[in-house]
């Protein structure tokens, strides 16, 4: 497509979600513009980039208000009445879906081609022509032409989220007016979104600077192109994007799989990427954080091991969605399950499913990984100044309204010191990219194609030997599939309630066994003598069928275009 939008004169209002967080422009400020003003100027350019920052998505509360940990098997959600529990019963589809990604991020796409097409048009000339004012043209050139590569690195990032969702999708590079037909556009290839991806992230990476200062923190970065670039490789080289054979009788394996290379020459090329980013990173004074349990506070943005994220405003609605009803105001929200609680191996670095790892049922959190009270709050665990009670009767457990349902409820994330009733905010930073990830990233490709290489089992132990977590160090000796548990269980438990498994079990294909398994939750009753039983219990009987491996495509748009062909099974 080569369609222009031409400028003229009519007074139009711009609808566009300024973002203030970084004090560009008071929301409440929009005024009616021209479109020579809203294109040429350069505060309101400004005012445009930082709008399509605003549709990053943080992964807080954008399920109907839940986390997407709980429409898998990491937690369920105590509000009954929030549209994330579609997933888990099964009764999504194409009419109606709680993560309505196609629209969110196809406004976010249009935003860019606009602002794109218009670029050029930027007017500084009252700083060109005025020798004063030089050291201020330069910068201003120099800042306009970054933005060009900031939007067009946010481009890719919301074709990646799309295509995660919906494999291949139409690739929409011009912007397009209101009389041009839009219901003839296709779907492009699987590989032409994922090649279209990767073309826009090498041109990033060759423009834009490895870091900012303190100022513009959470722009994008080389060390962010070069992050998204890993994990699309990541994810062509993973099963989902290879395998269509789950998709009987489908007519357009095209569009949901990957064909010409070998699955050994992309899980090389997801190794390489991978490695590339952790050798920018950490050569540019970014490293993995010594101290797990900083990375999630109100100082996330500031810590080295993250490369890229969204920042919010100062608020506590994330608090008071998820603290315990023990505490005024607090509405429990997310509950760990112990699906989640059981992945967490013994200080020893055994399974608890291994007799010799001296687990007891019983005493059931005593000598776990330290993560796992970094993440998720348990009975008998001290937060906000008290003891938790979780057991039957207890001042955080049932029979109380609204009371966790597994009997856990979520730390990380959490800041513990606000106080809701007297209204106290903070910031909250959701993280998009951290160094770690990469680490995890490089150890799974190198095991696919290169098993036994000693560099698996030293970046896996890279994590595990942070100060508080201090687990042992996991054997290079392993057989490859061995290793892949390993792999698969360190990322289950060290991006917990960070967007990752919901995508993960599904690029694995594991999706159908793991999210087909009852959630569990654990019963505590407390003896007369204050001594405790445990007993896992089932919570929920959730639905996965292989069609749920792809998002279907919103049925009013194949109503709309009778060209988009929907997605296998719906």
């Amino acid at each position: 497509m080569n369609i222009k939008i031409k400028h003229t004169s009519i007074t139009i209002i711009f609808l566009l979600l300024f973002y203030s967080c970084e004090g560009y422009l008071d929301p409440e400020s929009m005024i009616e513009l021209t479109v020579d003003q809203a294109t040429k100027d350069y505060n309101y350019s400004k005012s445009r980039v930082a709008s399509i920052y605003s549709d990053i998505e943080s992964g807080f509360s954008n399920i109907g208000g839940a986390m997407l940990a709980s429409a898998s098997d990491e937690a369920e959600h105590a509000i009954e009445n929030s549209s994330v529990h579609y997933f888990n019963r099964g009764t999504w589809n194409q009419f109606y879906n709680p993560d309505n990604a196609w629209s969110h991020y196809y406004r976010a796409i249009s935003k860019v081609n606009q602002y794109l097409i218009a670029s050029d048009s930027i007017n500084l000339d009252r700083y060109k022509h005025n020798p004063s004012l030089q050291d201020a043209y330069r910068n201003y050139v120099e800042e306009i032409n970054r933005w060009e590569y900031e939007v067009r690195f946010l481009r890719a990032y919301f074709y990646f989220e799309l295509i995660k969702r919906y494999g291949g999708v139409p690739l929409i590079k011009e912007p397009i007016v209101f009389n041009n037909n839009l219901k003839t556009v296709p779907r492009n290839t699987l590989d032409e979104c994922i090649q279209f991806i990767l073309d826009e992230c090498d041109s990033t990476v060759a423009v834009l600077p490895v870091r900012y200062n303190s100022e513009e923190l959470g722009r994008v970065t080389k060390v962010a192109a070069l992050a998204l670039k890993s994990r699309v490789l990541l994810y062509a080289a993973s099963n989902l994007f290879n395998d269509p054979g789950w998709a009987t009788g489908y007519t357009s394996p095209e569009l949901i799989s990957l064909s010409g290379e070998s699955r050994e020459a992309r899980w090389e090329a997801a190794a390489e990427a991978a490695k590339e980013v952790i050798d920018v990173a950490e050569s540019n004074g970014y490293g993995l954080s010594v101290s797990y349990s900083s990375l999630f506070g109100p100082n996330t943005h500031t810590n080295n091991e993250v490369l890229f994220f969204r920042r919010e405003g100062n608020s506590n609605s994330f608090e008071r969605t998820n603290f315990s009803v023990g505490f005024d105001l607090g509405e429990s929200g997310t509950n760990p399950s112990q699906n989640l609680v059981d992945a967490y191996e013994m200080r020893n670095g055994k399974s608890i499913s291994d007799n010799a790892s001296g687990y007891n049922p019983q005493n059931p959190y005593l000598n776990r990984d330290p993560r796992l009270e970094m993440t998720i709050i348990r009975n008998n665990a001290q937060f906000k100044g008290r003891i938790i009670e979780t057991f039957e009767g207890g001042r955080d457990g049932p029979p109380i309204i609204r009371a966790t349902k597994t009997g856990y409820y979520l730390k990380k994330y959490v800041n513990e010191d606000l106080n809701l009733v007297t209204g106290q905010t903070s910031t909250h930073s959701w993280v998009i990219f951290r160094l770690s990830e990469f680490y995890l990233n490089y150890a799974e490709a190198l095991n696919e194609f290169d098993p036994g290489n000693s560099d698996i089992a030293i970046y896996i132990n890279k994590i595990r030997k942070r100060n508080d977590v201090g687990m042992p160090a996991v054997s290079s000796g392993l057989s490859q599939s061995q290793m892949r548990e390993r792999i698969y269980n360190e990322k289950r438990v060290e991006f917990a309630f960070e967007g990752h498994r919901f995508w993960d079990v599904r690029r694995w294909m594991n999706a159908g066994t793991l999210l087909s398994t009852p959630l569990l939750g654990v019963k505590i009753n407390r003896n007369p003598d204050y001594s405790l039983d445990y007993s896992v219990r089932e919570i929920e009987t959730r639905i996965f069928s292989p069609k749920m491996y792809l998002y279907p495509i919103p049925q009013n748009e194949i109503y709309i275009n009778k060209n988009l062909i929907q997605n296998p099974l719906w």
